[in-house]
């Protein structure tokens, strides 16, 4: 089963490495390509499908606001936001996170976008790639629950969502910062108790 889950994880990241090569959006909404394979997930269904509306909406609105001068990508876990990508100043990144926080829904918004040139396409495809290795080295983690946590890297940080323990949050740590292409491991998580963690696996989402 862990075998499967890699050779998934790697296709799709040769998926998303194909579509965002061929490509010109300015925006991408995070996640929608690499979640069509995750079985287990800290969050409700509805929690989910509104994660989902959230990232398309602020995608749109961020597009609309500020067009291509602009890269950003939006990721949302639990209805708390995470903003990642470039902006060419900090007028703009500051936009960015308002059209964000002023977003119906929104708990939190975590404003890490890099004020600097936009990345090339050979830069995102690299982070594309170390994303796939990520995912791959957590599967093989005996000791953690690979689909569990949300991860994103631009320009070589990686950014980690979910539900997470304490423990697990050391742990992952401990795992994608020994990847290759990783500069940077960033926990942008919600942090739950080991009795919370065993009420969520000792009953299905709803």
């Amino acid at each position: 089963m862990k075998t499967m889950q890699r050779y998934l994880a790697i296709g799709a990241v040769l998926l998303a490495t194909l579509l965002s090569v061929s490509a010109c959006f300015p925006l991408v909404a995070g996640g929608v390509v690499m979640t069509g394979f995750v079985a287990v997930d800290r969050r409700t269904s509805g929690a989910m499908l509104e994660d989902q509306s959230l990232e398309l909406k602020i995608s749109s609105r961020i597009r609309d606001a500020l067009g291509e001068r602009v890269h950003i990508m939006v990721t949302s876990y639990n209805r708390k936001v995470l903003l990642t990508g470039e902006a060419p100043d900090q007028q703009d990144k500051e936009r960015v996170g308002e059209i964000a926080k002023n977003s119906d829904n929104v708990n939190s918004v975590w404003n890490e976008v890099g004020v600097t040139a936009l990345s090339t396409v050979t830069e995102r495809t690299n982070d594309l790639v170390t994303e796939g290795r990520i995912k791959a080295d957590l599967i093989d983690a005996k000791d953690l629950f690979s689909n569990a946590y949300k991860i994103v890297v631009v320009r070589g940080n990686a950014y980690v969502m979910g539900r997470i323990t304490s423990r697990e949050a050391k742990r992952v740590s401990s795992v994608i910062s020994g990847v290759s292409g990783v500069k940077k491991v960033v926990l942008v998580h919600e942090t739950i108790t080991d009795d919370e963690l065993a009420n969520l696996h000792a009953k299905p989402a709803n």
